[in-house]
């Protein structure tokens, strides 16, 4: 049990939620994008959010500011947080601007606000779980997709929390965090998600 929630964490952790969120934005949009722009965009996205911040992690971890893989100590998401806070400022400004796509474009808002608002709460002494934040970020984005283009996706919905629930068990089981730490981080995800809808829906 304990090697499958070690893998789940591993698939869903949240480093990968913004490439993933872009993906199924162009599996579900109807929108015509031509595929050598998706892309550039995908391996734009993939480089920022997520190879970027590998590359940092491993600098933190030899420099010693980051002890364990997990980041389990809340002093020590400080630094990380404000990396990937301003990766994805610019993922936002540079790679999708909302001339380009105002769906694309709000769901990083989202990102930001969630990744703006697990930064204050680490300023708190409070360490929300990211990888629940994540999921439940991604699963409100697709929500919104489902009712903007008017599009039935409700088994892929409802995958989508049976992730949301494995994810919280698996965060559960690795006591990487406590309860209420799980509650807070799906809150976030879903309420800076839903704050945008009213610019895009």
């Amino acid at each position: 049990m304990r090697a499958f929630s070690k893998l789940i964490s591993f698939i869903f952790n949240p480093l990968f939620i913004p490439l993933a969120g872009t993906a199924l934005y162009f599996l579900i949009s109807p929108k015509y994008n031509p595929p050598e722009a998706r892309k550039l965009i995908l391996l734009a996205i993939a480089i920022v959010t997520v190879v970027i911040p590998f590359i940092f992690y491993l600098l933190l971890k030899n420099l010693g500011w980051i002890t364990s893989s997990e980041i389990t100590q809340t002093k020590e998401r400080k630094l990380p947080l404000i990396i990937c806070t301003i990766l994805i400022y610019i993922t936002l400004i540079k790679i999708t601007p909302i001339s380009y796509s105002s769906e694309l474009y709000f769901y990083f808002v989202g990102i930001l606000g969630a990744l703006i608002s697990a930064l204050i709460m680490v300023y708190l002494n409070f360490k929300i779980s990211l990888h629940t934040m994540g999921i439940s970020g991604l699963a409100t984005f697709i929500l919104g997709l489902s009712i903007h283009y008017e599009i039935n996706i409700t088994m892929g919905l409802a995958l989508l929390v049976l992730c949301l629930g494995m994810v919280a068990t698996a965060r559960l089981h690795l006591k990487s965090h406590k309860g209420l730490e799980i509650i807070a981080g799906m809150f976030i995800g879903v309420l800076t998600q839903f704050i945008t809808f009213g610019y895009w829906l």
